[in-house]
């Protein structure tokens, strides 16, 4: 097994769930969720606290394959801070370099979700997974893990040089799902690529790096910058390459979606896991795919993450 750390975003998640309330009606191109008025009273069906964040979710996973957890993000002396730190106390992960910001309360997200579709819109205070800066890259070299694994950093792109060059000083391989705020950032996000050896982003965020329409132009010109690419396009599956093979992928199960919050973290960090154990690049993504799959059909971001131990059945998979 590997050592991990996962740099990345701890939150807790409240969940409002209604069955009526929530429904999304489509207003030409767009889809508004609900029907709440102004100034009204709302009863809703029920109400969860889970605990999510895409660093969090990504420690998870690798905990439950079996391999050492070490997540780095930061976190509050409240309520949610206290319900973060229980998690991660509860999967095993090593929480050692956690930080408590005396300024900023733990980051906070109501997710409204409709019951019947499992379609949510997400309200959310980044509170104390707004910042990174605080975080020392030396960290690393007293950590000395296989992977580092990076979710979104808020466009901190500062931090994420700093812990991409004592990675590549240090021998440690980078996997990097970037979020919007990065994004936003292209010319400087493509010049940390050389850093990372997997890149994981959805159809519309390989669009941003690199030009190209269909999922094999895309893939092709992001091998360019990095050793291995994974594109996920939602229902259709997605493709991935690692410079030697290419596969274009299903999805795993066609599985009625309780709450999609999380996928993408599942997915990603689902196909680390399995990796970074020994598997082989194509088993990685049916379990990649497997792991977003079982986490969709529970409520919260984590709750279906898979061990590792299961045994999965065949899925469409095409070597191209």
């Amino acid at each position: 097994m590997a050592r991990i750390v996962s740099l990345g975003s701890a939150l807790q998640d409240i969940y409002l769930i209604d069955c009526d309330d929530f429904v999304s009606t489509a207003i030409g191109k767009e889809a508004i969720f609900g029907k709440v008025l102004v100034g009204s009273k709302v009863d809703i069906d029920s109400i969860s606290y889970e605990v999510g964040g895409g660093g969090v979710n990504s420690a998870i996973t690798f905990s439950r394959h079996g391999h050492e957890a070490i997540f780095m993000g930061n976190i509050a002396h409240d309520s949610a801070g206290s319900a973060i730190t229980k998690k991660l106390n509860q999967e095993s992960i090593d929480d050692s370099y956690v930080n408590f910001l005396e300024r900023k309360a733990t980051g906070t997200s109501i997710i409204l979700l409709d019951k019947k579709s499992g379609e949510r819109t997400i309200l959310t205070y980044r509170g104390a997974s707004e910042q990174f800066g605080n975080f020392s890259e030396k960290d690393l070299e007293l950590i000395n893990p296989d992977w580092l694994y990076v979710t979104t950093l808020r466009g901190d792109m500062d931090t994420l040089k700093r812990f991409f060059l004592k990675a590549k000083e240090s021998n440690i391989k980078v996997m990097f799902n970037p979020g919007v705020k990065e994004l936003e950032n292209i010319k400087e996000l493509t010049n940390l690529l050389k850093y990372v050896s997997v890149l994981n982003v959805n159809k519309a965020e390989a669009m941003q790096i690199v030009p190209g329409v269909t999922l094999s132009e895309l893939v092709y010109r992001l091998n360019n910058y990095v050793d291995t690419a994974i594109i996920t396009d939602g229902r259709m599956g997605g493709i991935a390459s690692d410079g030697k093979e290419t596969y274009r992928y299903g999805i795993y199960e066609d599985q009625k979606i309780k709450d999609a919050t999380g996928a993408g973290d599942a997915f990603g960090s689902g196909f680390l896991a399995h990796f970074a154990a020994g598997h082989s690049f194509k088993d990685s993504l049916v379990f990649a795919s497997a792991n977003s799959t079982a986490v969709v059909t529970k409520l919260g971001a984590n709750k279906g993450i898979l061990t590792g131990s299961e045994k999965l059945h065949p899925m469409p998979i095409q070597k191209i």
